[in-house]
């Protein structure tokens, strides 16, 4: 079949992840790539010969194109959106997708409209454990789920060279950036929409991000499920501590570290039992099958990760800002109804 044609907007610290992915797959040809920064034209132009380089969109829409991948950060893609939209051109765009939920959801309106395919890049989905968890949650053997705990405490130094600039300074850093990751994987593994939160989001004294770098909240989800979450990329020590437990009306399924160790056990089990998972390298293998899935849409497959999926999650982000806001809880049908266009 013909290769799945590709523009990449945005070379920063993300896109080198998703070149390397993107170039070994043979059924994804690169056609051009874009960066407002000189420097990294000169890059791309280097490792990329006879493909065309430019600084914006806007400019290569003349070259044959099925797709652009948006590694660019969530602020300020009305133009990028806009553009697809208006050349055909489906968009598969890191997470999240913009940085307002009214942004987001006039996003999915607009390219719904258009009729082009509109893809979150939520690889966190497509970790060998996420599909494992699910599956464990799915079999029975632990009974239904009920509640859970969901731990992420990292000291994460945004001011490395090989990470993106821009948390440092957005409002709700941690929510907009790590978070959402986490609140889509609730969604997908358990498969439930969130009814409500209790939140508080803030920033201990030591954080370099100008916004509240830890969030703690407590979701309930349609269908009784409770879970207790606790993020952080401000923790105490430098270190990332990862636990996901959920408890069942039979057992308990337990994830230890952010990209393995599952295990699971039924209530007078006397150990947990480790569940198996395949081979995975972090950040390549996820990016791999999610790319793999982006393009079997071109193929007839269904979409998955879409971007009216995706303001699902958006949605319990924007509801742990006003629940810390009020002290109070919010409903996520008060955000949901709050995102749809104004006749």
């Amino acid at each position: 079949m013909t290769p799945l044609r590709l523009i990449v907007v945005g070379l920063g610290a993300r896109a080198r992840t998703w070149l390397s992915v993107v170039r070994a797959n043979p059924d994804v040809q690169i056609v051009a790539l874009c960066d407002p920064d000189a420097r990294a034209r000169d890059r791309a132009a280097h490792d990329f010969p006879g493909v065309a380089v430019a600084a914006d969109l806007s400019e290569v829409t003349g070259v044959a194109a099925d797709a652009a991948l948006l590694c660019t950060p969530p602020g300020g893609r009305d133009a990028l959106i806009e553009t697809c939209c208006a050349h055909g051109i489906a968009i598969l765009a890191e997470k999240p997708l913009a940085d307002s939920v009214a942004s987001a959801s006039k996003f999915v309106d607009m390219a719904e409209s258009a009729g082009v395919p509109l893809i979150v890049g939520l690889n966190f989905r497509y970790l060998g454990v996420t599909q494992a968890l699910r599956k464990a949650l799915d079999g029975g053997d632990y009974g239904s789920p009920e509640f859970g705990r969901f731990l992420y405490e990292r000291w994460r130094d945004g001011r490395q060279p090989r990470l993106n600039k821009y948390p440092l300074t957005m409002p709700h850093p941690m929510l907009w950036e790590q978070s959402i990751h986490h609140f889509d994987i609730m969604r997908y593994v358990y498969r439930a929409e969130p009814a409500y939160v209790q939140a508080q989001t803030f920033n201990p004294s030591w954080s370099m991000y100008e916004g509240d770098a830890n969030v703690s909240a407590l979701f309930g989800f349609h269908g009784g499920i409770r879970v207790n979450y606790q993020g952080t990329w401000a923790a105490g020590i430098d270190r990332l501590d990862f636990d996901w437990r959920t408890d069942c009306t039979g057992g308990i399924v337990v994830q230890r570290e952010m990209f393995g160790n599952l295990a699971a056990g039924r209530r007078h089990d006397a150990e947990l039992t480790p569940i198996p998972l395949p081979e995975h390298e972090p950040w390549i293998s996820d990016a791999t099958d999610l790319l793999a899935m982006f393009v079997a849409i071109f193929r007839g497959a269904a979409p998955e990760c879409t971007g009216r999926d995706h303001l699902q999650s958006l949605y319990m982000l924007e509801a742990c800002i006003r629940a810390s806001a009020r002290r109070a809880t919010v409903e996520i049908e008060e955000v949901r109804a709050d995102a749809m266009p104004k006749a």
